[in-house]
């Protein structure tokens, strides 16, 4: 086993969607380029999984803040 990472991951610039199964807290984050892809994955993902949208993330800084399911 080696060791486990120090340095925060580094997200490119885009739209983050996070996608889990249902009530489970960790998910996968998923990056679109716009925001209509990013609404597009949205509606594919939440017909069988739960759906958090991160917003947007420009130049190592969220732009939007995070919107759990129960808010959309």
């Amino acid at each position: 086993m080696g060791r486990p990472p120090t340095v925060p991951k580094k997200f490119k610039d885009g739209f983050y969607i996070e996608v889990c199964n249902k009530g489970s807290k960790n998910g996968v984050k998923i990056c679109c380029p716009d925001k209509k892809a990013m609404l597009e994955a949205k509606r594919v993902y939440e017909k069988n999984k739960d759906v958090i949208i991160w917003g947007e993330h420009v130049n190592g800084k969220w732009i939007t803040e995070k919107i759990l399911p129960a808010k959309i």
